[in-house]
């Protein structure tokens, strides 16, 4: 987070919704670029503003839900609050309706429960062991240069091989699989403005994603026929999966839900680790008792450091919705805001972590907080589905990480996380060993 954003005017020191009202009234693009770059850089600050003063914070382009109870009441409100505002991205790259672009479909509730038995979560330990793997191999050879850029160097790697042997979802090669789900994700969550050069990038990699999938499923039902063993992995699940055909599981659903698998991890989880690795960085005494709970047999005892740094910076701070029909929120209280139907709405899972009026002690890094408490996985009709694995996931690669000696922050300019589209982690260099190593 960056330094407070705020202004001296004759002595008084100018609060962001001063700022952002005396901009609305006089320029409201200038108005809309504040309030992106304090979103961008001051946001725990906004956010704090606006709980304690417009909990909802309409504007004439968006409205945006502060409060946990709100934010947790417009995630669960899937047939008021419709993904409308991104699900038809979705459905364009991937050639037909998925069910993260749905609300309350029957192929909805069909696909979600048929994922939900494919992704075991009794296969949870076995894919946090495989990232572990994965991760100590390349900082096996990271390790003598004395630094390393975990984005791609480790934390993509991680996520990527994961589907590669979990998903069953290689990809032709890791560039390109890496290409395919940064394309789609952009469109569907980082093109505000409807750009059509992104919009467009987005449907070539969705139609030569199905295409590789189309050729990989022919050859598993081959395998299939011919008796031969096919791989314990989620494409393999789907494809010896036989259901009556009434239920409508042909080729394509299972097609677009295998695609739809990397578009949810690919770029969330490395997001997370960064974001998660830099707050523990940036706490020496904190840092100190993670390292020594990475050590412990107990796994439970170290996650809990991943998740409460987390908190202080969630990859996804914002969760866009569409307001299908006039709406009460927050009915019976003294926030009760009424939403037009057609209101493009954010909900701030990253500003409802702070809500001192359900969590205790916002501003303090707490290991003892509930579960419930942590919107890192969405909440209500469209958390994520995959959270027991991708759990794991996040944790063990922070925690081989943080397990080598000398891992730390770099001198400027090298020592930050460097992002694409004001989102996505893309560059963050650390050293490794003792100071002084780097080549």
């Amino acid at each position: 987070m960056g330094a407070v954003d705020q202004t001296t005017t004759g002595g008084h020191l100018e609060s962001h919704l001063e700022r952002y009202d005396e901009a609305l009234a006089r320029d409201p693009m200038s108005a809309f670029g504040l309030v992106r770059e304090w979103m961008r850089t001051d946001w725990r600050a906004l956010f704090a503003e606006l709980r304690e003063q417009r909990p909802v914070f309409v504007t004439p382009a968006f409205t945006v839900v502060t409060r946990f109870a709100d934010v947790t009441e417009v995630l669960s409100r899937e047939e008021v609050f419709s993904v409308r505002a991104f699900g038809p991205r979705l459905d364009a790259a991937l050639g037909g309706p998925f069910m993260l672009g749905r609300d309350a479909t029957p192929m909805n509730w069909r696909d979600k429960g048929l994922m939900q038995v494919m992704l075991d979560p009794r296969d949870a330990a076995e894919v946090r062991a495989l990232a572990g793997r994965i991760a100590d191999e390349l900082l096996d050879v990271a390790s003598p240069n004395g630094r390393m850029e975990v984005v791609h160097g480790l934390f993509r790697h991680v996520a990527l091989g994961v589907c590669a042997k979990y998903f069953g979802f290689p990809g032709p090669d890791p560039r390109t699989m890496s290409g395919w789900t940064r394309a789609i994700v952009t469109d569907g969550f980082a093109n505000f403005l409807g750009d059509p050069e992104i919009q467009a990038a987005s449907v070539r990699a969705g139609s030569e994603m199905l295409d590789y999938l189309r050729g990989e499923l022919a050859e598993r039902r081959a395998a299939l026929r011919a008796g031969r063993h096919l791989p314990d992995d989620v494409f393999s699940r789907l494809a010896g999966t036989t259901l009556p055909a009434e239920i409508g599981l042909d080729d394509e659903r299972i097609l677009i839900n295998m695609a739809g698998l990397p578009l949810g991890f690919v770029e969330s989880a490395p997001g997370a680790m960064a974001e998660a690795v830099e707050q523990l960085l940036l706490r020496p005494q904190v840092l100190a008792r993670a390292v020594e709970a990475a050590g412990d047999p107990d796994p439970t005892l170290f996650d809990r450091y991943v998740w409460e740094a987390l908190r202080f910076n969630p990859f996804f701070k914002l969760l866009p919705r569409l307001c299908e029909r006039d709406y009460v929120l927050a009915a019976g209280t003294p926030r009760s805001t009424m939403i037009p139907a057609g209101t493009f709405v954010l909900a701030a899972p990253a500003s409802a972590m702070f809500d001192a009026d359900v969590v205790a002690e916002p501003d303090e890094f707490r290991l003892d907080r509930p579960g419930h408490h942590q919107l890192f996985f969405g909440h209500g009709h469209h958390a994520c589905l995959g959270v027991h694995p991708a759990r794991g996931v996040v944790c063990e690669t922070v925690r081989r990480l943080l397990l080598r000696p000398g891992v730390r922050l770099l001198p400027p300019p090298e020592g930050r996380i460097v992002r694409s589209n004001e989102i996505f982690p893309d560059r963050f260099v650390l050293g490794l060993g003792a100071e002084g190593q780097e080549g």
